[in-house]
């Protein structure tokens, strides 16, 4: 690993997972030192969280109403507040525990890798007598510290139009009052930002102070880039530093091979993409510092100091121990993010149990890559979701669409109406299908009916499961990878599997993480873009399938590093999908 991971720390993080699944998973493991991530889309499940956490905890609650000025932004600051005192007093609670079997201090070392210099230390107690034993115990209870509750913003959902014709100011737009909230509420974390690149929401930023160096020359607020390639990680790190905005992390995601929504690369795989990071990190470090203290200077702050070198993080499809320790030291990542399995955890995620024995049920057939999603974006889904099957249920019924409750993807489409209205409300489905008529062809009559209101079911699992909403249909949106779980487990039973201290079930025959992406990539390639023979679809074809070409050649070099046992049937179906991309029909270019 790069010498910028923490010592002690944990080396994997439990990423965003919809609008709830992570809702207020911080509360559950970052006394263990675990970071996680939650969104920031749902403010209005937000709310109800915080209510339902404030009367669990016996802190009072003050409602903070749709009607209240910037009410968005409230909202997430008093939830984030809130979830950093609990975190707090877990963690005291942790400090003062007794060094005995099953007890919380006990569970946060056993936790810990082994390789981590805590562990040792704690493997070390438990060896030692009388007054050592006392004084050892004295300086693990000092070493204890809380993971990161870090937010999620995705970028693409921004609504600005909230009356027709009235485009409101950049500060009010969804995500601007998002990064508000938490750019005023008390404890120090980090921002991820995902979905691509917003500058408007990026020179927003630069008008608060906490992400930008303190003191101690670090900010108190950390940003992190979510980014499916190099490119996209050198484009939106030198807008930023030239801001005087470092990035303190590039979480690197597969394209496909990932849960909730997908932003597939043009062709380029998770390993060569891993490969041009390990190459150019030191080249890019020095780049993006040289902008940074030049926009430091520019806004007449302190530019004397650097900062903290950048994580390189990875995430998407890893499933064993051995893929996760391989990713750590070959490509010298400072850490993983595991998101898919930890929704078979219970105590992890909110997953209600009707859902929960689909997903441990869940083969490859049952996960999709759909078009789902409002955002126009390809959406993994659960073919029997409750929320699907609702969908399906009103399209039996004659009424097919959502009744829109919340309106986070009304962003896009005019094509009926004076404000942006989201594809998946029952009357842009009405008006839409009686533009095409009754003759209209299956297909494009699919085209519209197939959107879902995940602004409302993603929170559904959340509610469901905590009773806010009995009556709620969870969508759910697995990575590929819950085909290769079946167990309902324990958060001591996943850590465990991912540091390999145990192994948890896997499903036969399931393939090396770099093997299924080349899976995906191959199927979105010859299932939607071989057949566009438009100008740019050819263009884009050829490119994505010359990236793919390059990608099995790297990986037949990359193959020498895996272990002999794994090595030829990596081989052998690289040589499969080589012969398969040869005989990919692309157009001619006009």
């Amino acid at each position: 690993m790069h010498e910028a991971t923490a010592p002690g720390s944990h080396t994997f993080h439990i990423p965003v997972m919809g609008t709830g699944f992570t809702i207020d998973t911080p509360l559950r493991v970052a006394k263990y030192g675990i970071s996680s991530v939650i969104s920031m889309v749902d403010d209005v499940l937000i709310e109800q969280m915080r209510k339902f956490h404030s009367e669990r905890e016996g802190e009072p609650y003050e409602p903070i109403p749709n009607a209240e000025k910037d009410a968005r932004a409230l909202r997430i600051t008093a939830y984030l507040d809130l979830l950093g005192r609990v975190v707090h007093r877990q963690v005291e609670d942790l400090r003062a525990a007794p060094f005995e079997a099953g007890s919380e201090i006990t569970k946060y070392f056993e936790l810990l890798p082994e390789c981590s210099s805590p562990r040792r230390l704690y493997d070390q107690m438990l060896a030692a007598s009388g007054d050592d034993k006392a004084e050892l115990q004295q300086r693990l209870r000092r070493l204890v510290a809380p993971g990161r509750i870090d937010v999620n913003i995705m970028s693409a959902a921004d609504r600005r139009e909230f009356e027709p014709g009235v485009v409101a100011p950049v500060e009010v737009s969804d995500a601007s009052a998002a990064l508000r909230g938490f750019a005023n509420s008390r404890w120090g974390s980090s921002v991820v930002f995902s979905a691509g690149m917003n500058p408007r929401l990026y020179g927003y930023m630069a008008k608060f102070d906490d992400f930008f160096p303190g003191a101690d020359g670090e900010p108190r607020k950390h940003i992190i880039l979510k980014v499916s390639d190099y490119r996209s990680a050198v484009v939106q790190g030198k807008y930023l530093a030239k801001r005087g905005l470092w990035v303190s992390e590039f979480r690197i995601e597969s394209g496909l091979n990932c849960g909730g929504h997908s932003f597939p690369t043009g062709g380029q795989l998770m390993g060569p993409i891993l490969e041009e990071f390990k190459q150019n990190r030191d080249s890019l470090r020095a780049e993006l510092l040289t902008l940074y203290l030049e926009g430091l200077a520019d806004s007449g702050r302190d530019a004397t100091r650097a900062p903290a070198i950048t994580r390189v993080t990875a995430q998407g499809g890893i499933g064993t121990a051995e893929e996760n320790r391989f990713l750590l030291a070959y490509y010298e990542l400072d850490g993983t993010g595991w998101a898919t399995p930890f929704l078979l955890v219970p105590e992890v995620t909110n997953v209600d149990d009707e859902q929960l024995a689909k997903l441990a049920a869940a083969t490859g057939d049952d996960v999709f890559l759909s078009e789902s999603s409002p955002f126009m974006h390809p959406f993994w889904n659960l073919r029997n979701s409750a929320s699907e099957e609702a969908r399906r249920r009103r399209i039996a019924e004659g009424r097919p669409g959502a009744i829109c409750r919340k309106g986070y993807s009304r962003l896009f489409n005019k094509e009926f109406t004076s404000t942006p209205i989201c594809v998946a409300a029952r009357e842009y489905q009405r008006l839409k299908l009686q533009s095409l008529g009754d003759d209209c062809p299956d297909g494009e009559r699919e085209k519209v009916l197939v959107k879902s209101c995940i602004c409302h079911d993603l929170a559904g699992g959340a509610t469901r499961k905590n009773g806010i909403d009995p009556d709620a249909t969870p969508a759910v949106c697995p990575g590929p990878g819950i085909a290769d779980f079946s167990k309902i487990a324990s958060l001591r039973e996943m850590v465990d599997h991912i540091y390999g201290r145990r192994s948890l079930p896997l499903a036969p025959g399931r393939p090396h993480l770099f093997l299924r992406e080349l899976r995906l990539y191959f199927a979105w390639l010859a299932g939607k873009l071989a057949g566009d023979a438009s100008p740019d679809g050819c263009v884009h074809a050829r490119r994505f399938h010359a990236s793919m070409v390059e990608g099995i050649a790297y990986y037949h070099q990359f193959a020498e590093h895996l272990p002999p046992e794994a090595r030829t049937a990596f081989v052998e179906e690289l040589d499969v999908h080589q012969r398969a991309l040869e005989s990919v029909f692309l157009p001619a270019p006009a």
